[in-house]
């Protein structure tokens, strides 16, 4: 193999919210003597995962495996109010680790319930944000995945009041068409249009969706688990481009690079940009010329302030 270009979505990696998250821990590991525990992965990317283990983090499913009085951040994705009560009854001190976007729609399902609304969540059922956003209140939330269950979706009691929710990092064109079924299904629907899909995923798709139609295969890193890094894939699919999703250079299969000229490479917002620079590293041990050209893309200023102080049972 002589020479392949490159080409590296933009923007690509990680987002304000998990960078923040990710601040968080490491704040609090370097200014506690005593040990530090996270209730499930910070965010979704195993690389950052360990990381943070190595620092000495300690990371658990539920919060029965956290001594009482203990010190406990919640992770990015948010919890539900279930958990931050349990976290009272352990006499935890805890940080909310939580997105503020993710908040954002945490506040919305409860003033929807609030004034007395049938909620509809559009989400991934089984997802840690989806199973937060649920636990924001004590009514029955419906969880609509795709637009078949959208189209089947029978309510047999009367209700004049329904509203809806979205999860953070679905698919924007997705998410559309089943707002669109929900409309005509329930002319009185209420919600926003595609205002809690985030900036960051919005941002990341756009750019994704302009590198597919420049390469003959794309790369698209990030976690087994991340749904933002599910739907980079996806897009790039429906174009009929190769795609691959891999979690670091480990999973390259060389013979994937047979016949390809350019290869475009993106991140999903859970993914640290040290990823990428190793990918690329492998390339210069296989090719003679690695041409790397990083995509103009939206310049993202968002940051959000870390919290730095454990809050008291």
């Amino acid at each position: 193999m002589k020479k392949i270009k490159v080409l590296l979505a933009s923007p690509r990696g990680f987002c304000a919210g998990v960078k923040r998250a990710v601040d968080i821990v490491d704040f609090a590991l370097k200014n506690s003597k005593e040990p530090v525990y996270v209730r499930h992965e910070i965010v979704h990317n195993e690389r950052v995962v360990n990381d943070l283990k190595r620092k000495g983090a300690i990371f658990v499913k539920e919060l029965e495996e956290v001594p009482k009085k203990s010190k406990v951040i919640f992770s990015a994705h948010g919890v539900s109010k279930k958990v931050k009560q349990d976290s009272q009854v352990y006499k935890q001190l805890t940080i909310d680790a939580t997105c503020p976007l993710v908040s954002k729609v945490h506040q919305q399902i409860k003033l929807y319930n609030k004034r007395g609304y049938k909620i509809l969540l559009i989400g991934h059922k089984g997802h840690p944000e989806v199973d937060g956003i649920e636990g924001q209140v004590d009514q029955k939330i419906i969880i609509i995945e795709n637009e078949k269950q959208a189209k089947e979706l029978n309510i047999k009691d009367k209700i004049d009041k329904i509203a809806y929710v979205t999860q953070t990092t679905l698919s924007l064109d997705d998410t559309s068409e089943i707002i669109k079924i929900l409309r005509k299904k329930f002319p009185k629907i209420v919600g926003p249009d595609l205002d809690d899909i985030c900036y960051a995923t919005q941002n990341r798709q756009v750019a994704v969706a302009e590198l597919a139609d420049l390469c003959d295969l794309v790369f698209v890193v990030g976690g087994e688990n991340s749904s933002n890094t599910k739907r980079l894939a996806e897009i790039v699919r429906k174009k009929s481009i190769p795609v691959y999703r891999i979690s670091g250079k480990q999973d390259i299969n060389i013979d994937w690079l047979t016949g390809i000229s350019t290869l475009g490479i993106t991140s999903g917002a859970s993914s640290p940009e040290i990823l990428i620079e190793e990918i690329i590293l492998l390339l210069r041990n296989i090719y003679t010329k690695v041409n790397v050209k990083n995509l103009r893309g939206i310049k993202e200023e968002i940051t959000f302030k870390p919290l730095k102080k454990f809050s008291q049972p």
